[in-house]
């Protein structure tokens, strides 16, 4: 089965076990009085409401590329989990205001043994539907359906809590109804704020997981002739597609044919792999016993001993014009860029001098 029908699959699980969800504490809220109770409901048929986003939003993110979307409709899976969790904030703001009313004028809720069994029935398919959901949106990578994984396990806490109310009430006659619907209300208000932090980093440009860059280094460093993986970047386009790129070091002995096939070889492989169409571009490091060769070691010897560099790579002279430039990663202690160049600059002076250069500094950002 397909990633997107798996979703809609789970999405529809979903629906079903909310709805009759709501149906059940409605009935039961407005028979018993409690506002608990019927705001459960609601965010029930909210979570039910999410799940037709979620199917709405699959069904636009597989949508084939055109020629105003050359990448595809990936991205609106995160558009999807936006609005998702827009739903989840407006449901606990409005559930807060209504038990702000319910505090300020309390009416004494009627609890019976069925909203007994009701709650504790919704509590066990929250926690068994929230499992699954979730379980689902890690294993297909949906942010929407890990969002409503995460409010379908919150429900059960909540929905707990009132279950909480309603013995305190038969116990010991005392009514915390409008308090624990002020509880849950901010619950479901801290949930909604959680839930948009994923989708928005996405379409901000969060950081690649290291694992994948780790993954993507050792994978291509396999390949004859790779001296080196660097400066990979990788933008999101949903969760089946990247567009990406790195440099790779190859020996400056290779022919621009070898090379290209190098490059070919290493573009198919990260597409069939993981998605990600990826640009290659190439450094050419100095061989042999020649001038180049020399001035290669004489510059990464002189950096690799600055405390504050993590690698060096990217070293190119040009015979012509005697000029030299270099690309440094440094350490998230360097914050001044253009301090630490001068640095570097007097270092390398000394150690090869006479030489105009050029210092580009590269920040790790991806590990």
């Amino acid at each position: 089965m397909s990633r997107s029908k798996e979703i809609i699959r789970t999405s529809v699980i979903g629906i079903i076990a909310n709805v009759l969800l709501a149906s059940f504490k409605a009935v039961v809220g407005l028979l018993a009085h409690s506002v608990a109770v019927v705001l459960d409901a609601v965010n029930n048929l909210s979570d039910a409401l999410s799940s037709v986003i979620t199917i709405i939003g699959t069904k636009l993110s597989v949508r084939p590329a055109d020629s105003k979307h050359p990448f595809g409709y990936g991205r609106v899976e995160y558009f999807t989990a936006i609005i998702i969790a827009v739903i989840v904030l407006t449901t606990g703001i409005t559930s807060l205001v209504e038990s702000i009313k319910k505090i300020i004028n309390p009416t004494e809720p009627d609890y019976t043994t069925v909203t007994l069994i009701v709650i504790i029935a919704a509590i066990v398919t929250k926690l068994v539907l929230g499992w699954y959901v979730r379980r689902q949106g890690k294993k297909l990578d949906s942010d929407a359906l890990i969002a409503s994984g995460s409010d379908a396990l919150f429900d059960a806490v909540i929905t707990l809590a009132t279950l909480i109310s309603a013995g305190v009430m038969l116990i010991w006659d005392v009514s915390l109804d409008g308090y624990l619907g002020a509880l849950i209300s901010l619950v479901i208000i801290k949930a909604g704020v959680e839930m948009l932090a994923s989708p928005i980093n996405q379409l901000l440009g969060a950081q690649a997981p290291t694992d994948l860059i780790h993954q993507i280094k050792s994978e291509i460093s396999e390949l004859d002739g790779v001296q080196g993986v660097f400066d990979i970047i990788l933008h999101g386009y949903g969760p089946n597609l990247s567009i990406g790129s790195l440099h790779i070091g190859v020996p400056d002995t290779m022919t621009a044919h070898q090379i290209h096939g190098l490059t070919r070889k290493i573009s198919e492989m990260m597409i069939a792999r993981h998605g990600i169409i990826m640009t290659v571009g190439v450094y050419a490091n100095a061989t042999g016993d020649n001038k180049n060769a020399q001035l290669q070691k004489d510059v990464i010897q002189t950096l690799a001993r600055q405390e504050h560099i993590i690698q060096v790579h990217g070293f190119y002279y040009d015979e012509a014009t005697g000029a030299l430039s270099v690309d440094v990663v440094p350490d998230r202690s360097v914050t001044d860029d253009e301090a630490f160049i001068r640095l570097l600059k007097e270092q390398l002076t000394a150690a090869v001098p006479g030489l105009p250069m050029s210092i580009i500094i590269d920040h790790n950002y991806s590990e």
